[in-house]
């Protein structure tokens, strides 16, 4: 039997660091050209109008204008209006 307690390996524990995926921006909300809408891993939210897809996904404005979100089927697009 062991006579002390296992401390545990801490070398092991590193953590990684925060990828700040999600919304930024709500329904309604003014943007100008090439503010961040959304940040995503995959495309659960898809592109609308005035709106592209960067490398990772991030969803961006092209113009300026008010951020609009609608259900398509599955998807939800966003849309600068």
């Amino acid at each position: 039997m062991a006579h002390k307690k296992q401390g545990g390996k801490t070398r092991i524990q590193t953590r990684s660091q925060p990828k700040y995926l999600g919304v930024k921006v709500s329904d309604g909300e003014a943007v100008n050209a090439g503010s961040v809408l959304i940040r995503q891993r995959g495309t659960k939210y898809g592109p609308g109008d005035k709106v592209r897809v960067g490398r990772d996904h991030t969803l961006y404005s092209m113009q300026k204008g008010i951020v609009r979100f609608s259900k398509k089927l599955a998807k939800t697009i966003v849309s600068i209006t």
